[in-house]
């Protein structure tokens, strides 16, 4: 059984900064793509940063230039440092994982953490 795990998160100030965590666990053959998606109120869950194995990353446009998306193959984690902060940042932050189960590519499932909220205060 697969579980993504995520930390930190919680309440910060307008230009304050917060670090996100997330770890896979379980029975796989490797972690490909991980990505950070937000939900606000009443919204759909939108991308906000995303990164390939080999370190490939691609950011909502809300993200560019405030959030860096990295991670650790060994640990099979990822990490999502947020800076200047916005109250329109404000949403419950999943993390995402690609796992592949077997060397085929096509042997793969898509799977969510369990969501940490992000609240900014003006």
């Amino acid at each position: 059984q697969v579980q993504l795990v995520q930390s930190g998160g919680g309440l910060v100030q307008t230009g304050g900064s917060l670090r996100l965590s997330c770890v896979a666990s379980g029975m796989f053959f490797s972690v490909n793509e991980m990505g950070w998606y937000r939900q606000g109120p009443g919204d759909q869950r939108d991308l906000v940063a995303q990164i390939t194995r080999d370190g490939r990353t691609t950011y909502a446009d809300s993200a560019k230039g405030r959030f860096t998306i990295s991670r650790d193959n060994a640990k099979n984690t990822t990490y999502l440092q947020m800076g200047s902060l916005k109250p329109e940042d404000t949403a419950v932050y999943y993390c995402m994982a690609i796992v592949q189960f077997t060397k085929f590519a096509f042997d793969a499932r898509q799977y969510w953490g369990q969501g940490t909220q992000v609240t900014v205060s003006p």
